[in-house]
């Protein structure tokens, strides 16, 4: 009788109020379904064109979500909708995928960034991390020269204990037996007292030139600041320094230990060398 004489009196009016809690029951379940959409796109795209699927899936129902858009998305990427080939690095497995839209071409093990960090005082600070995400292969080198950055020989000094030293061009820095270290004709050399210089030739990692307890870097440009073999056999460059490129470490493979670039086995960045054309995406997760 009581419910009777409310919906009788004010029968309009909560009627009104019922509709208006049944449309924001709606409004709020459609608000959390496309939330739900957008994060599983955001993590669907942090999977960079992998072959995750156990990951995606447990995405997809952590979400409740089975719409066909969705089923579009986790099978079918950019690079794979085009047929383009591309480049996966997943530095959690270490390993790099060559393909060709789901179909592998070539895989083999990496070696990546170790993420380890170097204080250099006032020469700087770095950490030595593999840039994550698109990437593009910008060029590519056979027999590559490595270039160190500074950040090479303050890593060997704080290694041998000993100070850090820039050698400008045409600069002279006095040695203890009375000779000079310069530069000549794009070289680094030892000019001795009777006017003799001897060149001290191209870099040799682990080798650098000390003078006076100090590490000496090398102006750019000299033979002394070109060092082969250290990126082995081959390199595609991926632009600010970084690359996938060969070693002359190969016992390293398989480890997060480098100063941000990916390493390969020669043998292994040689065969993917060939497949890869400048342009090629290179996604790293």
């Amino acid at each position: 009788m009581g419910v009777s004489r409310i919906f009788s009196y004010g029968g309009k009016t909560v009627w009104m109020l019922i509709s208006g809690f049944i449309i924001a029951a709606i409004l709020s379940v459609m608000l959390l379904t496309k939330t739900a959409e957008l994060r599983y796109q955001r993590d669907v795209t942090r999977m960079v064109y992998s072959d995750n699927l156990g990951v995606l899936n447990e995405v997809k129902s952590k979400l409740g979500l089975t719409g066909d858009s969705l089923k579009s998305l986790m099978s079918q990427t950019a690079a794979e909708a085009t047929d383009q080939p591309y480049i996966v690095v997943s530095m959690a497995d270490h390993r790099l995928w060559y393909k060709q839209g789901k179909q592998i071409l070539f895989d083999a093990p990496v070696a990546t960034g170790s993420g380890k960090e170097l204080v250099g005082g006032a020469a700087g600070q770095w950490r030595f991390e593999t840039p994550r995400g698109r990437l593009t292969v910008k060029g590519k080198d056979e027999d590559p020269a490595w270039v160190p950055p500074d950040w090479h020989y303050v890593e060997q000094a704080h290694k041998k204990g000993l100070g850090i030293v820039h050698l400008d061009p045409g600069e002279r820095i006095p040695m203890g037996d009375g000779g000079v270290l310069t530069t000549q004709n794009g070289e680094v050399v030892k000019r001795y007292n009777n006017g003799t210089t001897v060149s001290l030739g191209g870099g040799v990692e682990g080798k650098e030139i000390v003078v006076n307890g100090n590490i000496v870097v090398p102006p750019y440009g000299t033979t002394a600041r070109r060092y082969m073999g250290v990126l082995g056999t081959r390199r595609l460059e991926l632009g600010d320094g970084y690359g996938i490129h060969g070693t002359d470490h190969p016992e390293s493979i398989g480890q997060s230990v480098s100063h941000g670039c990916v390493r390969m086995r020669n043998e292994d960045i040689e065969r993917l060398y060939p497949m890869v054309a400048v342009g090629t995406p290179v996604y790293i997760y």
